[in-house]
């Protein structure tokens, strides 16, 4: 099962990269909602966080129906924007985030079920196992190879050691 810090980094990674090379106007993308992006990323694995309170809520199910992430967007579809918040870009994002975990889950471990409650279907690649290294192993040096190559981006696009 991927790390927590994981299902932060790619989506905060892809949103970063997103924003650093494909949007022109970086007012309207702040760097805040890079980070919220990231940090929803976890989302889906609330169910894990609500079973420290006796919550038995089973893993892989619910949270990590697609109906979580086309709720977001579609919320966001339809959002307007209030005041300075902007709504349609929260959801977006948020969608976004949910959903990179969601595939993350697909691709590396297990299964998930994307239509709970309303289909029992599981599907999910597990390329984890697929591997001739140890998932013990594995997902922590991906998480070393993310989060260094997110710095040395950061360093080399925006000079964040002169940020000290």
């Amino acid at each position: 099962m991927p790390h927590a810090v994981t299902h932060i980094l790619i989506p905060l990674i892809m949103l970063e990269l997103i924003r650093d090379y494909f949007i022109k106007n970086k007012k309207k993308f702040p760097l805040y909602y890079v980070l919220i992006g990231g940090i929803v990323g976890l989302l889906p694995d609330i169910d894990i966080f609500l079973s420290w309170f006796g919550l038995n809520i089973p893993h892989r199910m619910f949270t990590h129906s697609l109906i979580i992430p086309a709720a977001f967007l579609l919320i966001g579809l339809i959002a307007n924007n209030r005041n300075k918040i902007k709504f349609k870009t929260l959801f977006l994002v948020s969608s976004y985030g949910i959903f990179t975990h969601l595939l993350i889950d697909v691709l590396t471990v297990g299964s998930i079920m994307p239509f709970y409650p309303f289909s029992q279907l599981a599907i999910g690649l597990n390329l984890a196992s697929m591997l001739p290294i140890s998932p013990e192993t594995l997902i922590p040096g991906i998480d070393a190879i993310l989060l260094i190559a997110w710095l040395v981006h950061e360093e080399i696009r925006h000079k964040i050691s002169s940020f000290y």
